[in-house]
């Protein structure tokens, strides 16, 4: 008995070192209760995947000193770091201002897609509230862009005997990394893949961007922006906007590119700074 109930209390103690860092403490507990969600090696996993990156860090990073820096990307990544937590996703790793974090895994959940869109959500939200924190001091304001995708992935411990890392691999993970990027060429913040949004359409306010051919992948993929949450005041100006944009995007799918081009006018009038729109009326063109 005594044999058994050491390796328990190994287990447990290999579980707790591994995982405090990057789940909350209830996930850790119920790994604890549950070691069987944990299997050695891979498996295949129908999950959620976050990549948010700080635009031009490299350019904002020159014109700091280390400890500033350093004092900056602490503050940061753990302000968002706590936002997962909260919406039960798992840390997977940071890379300089970079995070990944996978939702549904180790521990189930069945809305994964949804608690995604809502850490990325109140991510932005939080990065505005540090913003207004930091105005009286010299640090600069930082751009976040997010990409999130939904699909099959594996996940499990991979890497070898001295360095365990539990983690996610496959295209999809890819994907999620690849729509972070694409933001940059649309102007927008959140982008999600049509398999995320397939999940979230009733809580969570988005729009179809465009489809798009990324890196590694064959078919294209539909892409949209989450603007926020459904409940969130939105203006009446807004959504008329959103009305017209979606009208124009319905249009220049059929390729009457001349009314299209009509639409995507009237839609720029009343959000002059939308690049989204400055693109189709380009494309228009």
């Amino acid at each position: 008995v005594n044999i058994n109930y050491l390796k328990e209390q190994r287990e447990k103690r290999f579980i707790k070192n591994i995982f405090q860092h990057y789940l909350s403490e209830a996930l850790v507990e119920e790994l604890i209760r549950c070691p069987d969600m944990l299997k050695l090696g891979g498996e295949r996993k129908y999950l959620t995947v976050l990549f948010s990156d700080v635009a031009g860090f490299t350019t904002i990073s020159e014109g700091l000193s280390p400890e500033e820096l350093v004092a900056i990307l602490n503050e940061y990544l753990s302000r968002m770091t706590e936002i997962i937590l909260k919406y039960d996703g798992m840390l997977d790793k940071y890379e300089g201002d970079a995070i990944m974090a996978v939702f549904g895994a180790p521990i189930p959940r069945e809305e994964h897609a949804k608690l995604a869109c809502r850490a990325a959500i109140d991510m932005q939200k939080e990065l505005d509230k540090l913003h207004e924190e930091w105005k009286d001091t010299s640090r600069p304001r930082l751009f976040t862009r997010i990409g999130i995708n939904t699909g099959e992935m594996v996940i499990g411990n991979m890497g070898s005997a001295r360095r365990m890392d539990y983690t996610v691999i496959g295209d999809n993970v890819n994907l999620a990394s690849r729509l972070e990027g694409a933001n940059k060429m649309y102007g927008t913040k959140i982008m999600i893949s049509e398999e995320t949004c397939k999940h979230v359409e009733n809580e969570i306010l988005v729009r179809e961007l465009d489809i798009i051919r990324v890196k590694g992948k064959k078919l294209p993929v539909k892409v949209y922006e989450v603007i926020g949450y459904i409940q969130d005041n939105i203006s009446s100006e807004f959504y008329e906007f959103l009305n017209k944009y979606s009208m124009a995007l319905k249009v220049y799918q059929l390729r009457e590119w001349e009314r299209a081009l009509e639409l995507f006018n009237e839609a720029l009038k009343l959000t002059p700074e939308d690049k989204p729109t400055k693109i189709y009326i380009e494309r228009c063109r």
